[in-house]
């Protein structure tokens, strides 16, 4: 297993040796300045400022790895930190309380073994906090589509104060398509009825996709075009237009293009690198 990751290691270095990279081309940490601004990336920012502005809901759907997060990665870079406080957490198909305690966590609030009823007043309690220091707090939900019925409903509890009944904590759900189903059933009604936008993440198209490799090989330092037609329509047809499988086959197929010490990626070296992902 050492020896097997060793070599791993050794080819990754290798490659990007080879090539010239400055730096990993197709990883998962681009930085938001230099993510491609693709149609869907700004459909998704628009759509989020939209509902935090009116302190509603938003959703963001799309097919798993069609780049969701970093949609929302894109979307919250806009939002100045002093001005707001972003409470970022993943849903589980947990009860209430799991999720409770993972917006206290994001609120830095020690909480275990606290009842919903204590978590609810807690939560309440840090959002006043929060508006009182002129901030607003923006809860965003990844993996929302994992969310029990129950839990939409509950979630409208803490979004709104006895006080006034306005909305103080917008709401952006981020998931795969059935989310928007999910909150289609009376449980959910709630909830669903604050929704003032939606934005879908599409599969890119063949141009698209064409455009988006040629993007990646410029921020990592190369110029150069190093994919062939033939390998982006490999690349786009084996990731359906899906940005993480894309990246995963782009960046095997450089590797298996670098160990045969050729300078342009053809068919032959995706359909290689498709063979070492699922």
């Amino acid at each position: 297993m050492n020896n097997q990751n060793q070599n791993n290691q050794n080819q990754h270095a290798t490659y990007k040796v080879f090539f010239g990279f400055m730096k990993e081309p197709f990883g998962q940490d681009v930085r938001v300045e230099e993510m491609m601004k693709t149609s869907g990336l700004l459909g998704v920012r628009e759509r989020f400022l939209y509902a935090v502005g009116l302190s509603s809901v938003a959703l963001i759907t799309g097919d798993v790895g069609s780049g969701k997060s970093s949609g929302l990665r894109f979307a919250q870079a806009q939002l100045h930190p002093s001005e707001y406080r972003i409470l970022h957490v993943t849903a589980t198909s947990g009860a209430i309380v799991e999720m409770y305690k993972q917006i206290c966590h994001a609120l830095d609030i020690d909480v275990r073994g606290s009842s919903k009823a204590v978590l609810t007043r807690t939560i309440r309690t840090s959002l006043l906090e929060i508006a009182g220091k002129k901030q607003k707090p923006v809860l965003v939900i990844d993996e929302a589509s994992l969310l029990r019925l129950d839990v939409f409903s509950e979630l409208h509890t803490i979004t709104q104060f006895d006080t006034d009944s306005k909305p103080v904590l917008p709401i952006i759900l981020a998931g795969q398509n059935n989310l928007v189903d999910n909150l289609m059933f009376r449980q959910s009604r709630s909830l669903a009825s604050r929704v003032v936008a939606r934005a879908h993440l599409e599969a890119l198209t063949q141009d698209e996709m064409a455009a988006y490799l040629t993007h990646h090989l410029e921020i990592a330092g190369v110029k150069q075009n190093l994919f062939s037609e033939q390998a982006v329509t490999a690349i786009h047809q084996g990731s359906g237009g899906l940005l993480r499988r894309a990246n995963n086959l782009a960046r095997g197929s450089l590797i298996a293009a670098a160990a045969e010490k050729c300078n342009i990626v053809a068919a032959e070296h995706v359909r290689m690198a498709s063979t070492e992902i699922i």
